[in-house]
């Protein structure tokens, strides 16, 4: 992965629901708006047969709580379609987070209710970043949920990411980046190798075989352009030919073939035999057409040496949102003291109070619980870890988090939480969360 360069992060403090800004309004009339208070992030349930998911998102996130700002465009938006009064106005032309933000690393596992992050601030400052939060979140730790299914999947074989033209242009960009958190190794999208460092990749499609006379002219110019370890695609009209033809012109050194339709494990098995009889033992077959981590569970007996993944990815794999929340569950009273306070509604209940959460691990160092503390850090009880990591403090993004030296943290705590935990994981078939989470009440 290499380093990015820096570019200009925008604005983010309109990605918000109206809601936010008149619920700020009424609570700077009520005089409540200054009281200290503890939002927290969390889902009560994994998508339906998932046993874990992937916090992704974060670093995104630090990036735009630093730059939610109201400048005068955004200030003369909300004034002249009367969104908020004066008062309001003048509160959120000063607005700049000043709280304190914890929650899992970036690639860390998460289960149900385990609180991805916590934002201690005031009302105020706390209550208008929820859409904000929930949105990258959701979004982020869906796709970061499904890439880390695809490459369990996919075990040593690498996965490159190239669902961008299956989705909006900045939750492609933002896909990418989940995507890589979640093990994949590339992605096609430059605007993600631009902002993060990563790695990009692609040769040609179709339409490039297709503005050529003939698929030998079409190869011999790629060739010609990108020297002999290019990969080239051979299904645009006979594999057999396009596979022959391929390696009389690069030779053994041809680096790729890509099979892209047809049923795929067939076709790699007559390919890699075709391959090997022609001398070319080290020209790697790629595969696309529709993949997801089933498909690629399916391609493991078959020869196949990378996967390239789009439209599942990017949508989550059938579960395109996290289903996350961000709830109040602590604020300070009129006597300045601290307060509990949940939601009690049916079906969608929250629990009360400042959390605090490590994994129990077991003496062969296999995660075995999540324990979460309530108004208290459980004890640790020998080997255990602590999950809360502090992410701004006092409004100041602390450093390690964000943009390239981000990616690269939240990519190896995702290799080393898939580590610890249980065999479990590994198993696409539904069933219950890996691990319980359970309670521990002060």
């Amino acid at each position: 992965m290499s380093r990015s360069t820096t570019w200009e992060h925008p604005r983010t403090s309109l990605f918000t629901d109206h809601y936010e800004l008149t619920m700020l309004q009424a609570a700077l009339h009520s005089g409540a708006a200054h009281r200290r208070s503890v939002f927290e992030a969390f889902a009560r349930r994994l998508p339906d047969g998932r046993r874990y998911g992937v916090v992704g998102g974060t670093g995104r996130l630090l990036e735009g709580i630093a730059d939610f700002r109201f400048g005068d465009s955004e200030l003369e938006f909300l004034e002249r379609n009367a969104v908020v009064n004066r008062e309001t106005l003048d509160y959120l032309a000063n607005y700049r987070f000043s709280g304190d933000i914890w929650g899992y690393a970036e690639g860390e596992a998460y289960f149900p209710y385990s609180p991805i992050l916590i934002v201690e601030s005031t009302f105020a400052e706390a209550c208008i970043l929820e859409t904000y939060i929930l949105s990258v979140l959701n979004h982020d730790s869906a796709i970061a949920s499904a890439a880390s299914r695809m490459t369990t999947a996919a075990g040593s074989r690498p996965c490159i990411e190239m669902g961008s033209r299956r989705t909006q242009e900045e939750s492609a960009t933002a896909a990418a980046r989940a995507a890589v958190i979640g093990g994949f190794a590339s992605t096609s999208n430059l605007e993600a190798g631009h902002r993060y460092g990563i790695k990009t990749v692609g040769t040609a499609a179709h339409s490039f075989t297709l503005l050529h006379d003939t698929e030998r002219e079409a190869f011999e110019a790629q060739i010609a352009a990108f020297g002999p370890g290019t990969t080239l695609l051979v299904d645009t009209y006979d594999v057999e030919t396009a596979v022959r033809t391929a390696v009389e012109l690069a030779g053994d050194k041809l680096g790729a073939v890509r099979l892209d339709s047809g049923d795929l494990i067939a076709q790699a098995q007559w390919v890699r035999q075709l391959l090997d009889e022609l001398g070319n033992v080290n020209t790697r077959i790629v595969v696309t057409s529709d993949l997801d981590e089933f498909a690629i569970a399916a391609l493991q007996a078959a020869p196949v040496d990378a996967y390239g993944v789009g439209t599942s990815l990017v949508t989550g794999s059938g579960a395109p949102t996290a289903s996350m929340v961000y709830k109040l569950v602590s604020r300070t009273n009129d006597a300045g003291e601290f307060v509990s306070v949940a939601k009690t509604a049916k079906n969608k209940a929250s629990m009360g109070g400042r959390k605090y959460a490590l994994r129990r691990l077991n003496e062969r160092g296999t995660a075995a619980q999540e324990i979460v503390g309530i108004g208290h850090r459980p004890e640790d009880d020998g080997n255990d870890r602590s999950l809360l990591q502090q992410f701004i403090k006092n409004g100041e993004v602390l450093p390690g988090w964000t943009g390239h030296e981000g990616v690269v943290r939240a990519q190896e705590r995702h290799a080393a939480t898939m580590a610890e935990l249980p065999a479990v994981v590994n198993r696409l078939q539904r069933g219950e969360p890996a691990i319980p989470t359970v309670y521990e009440e002060d």
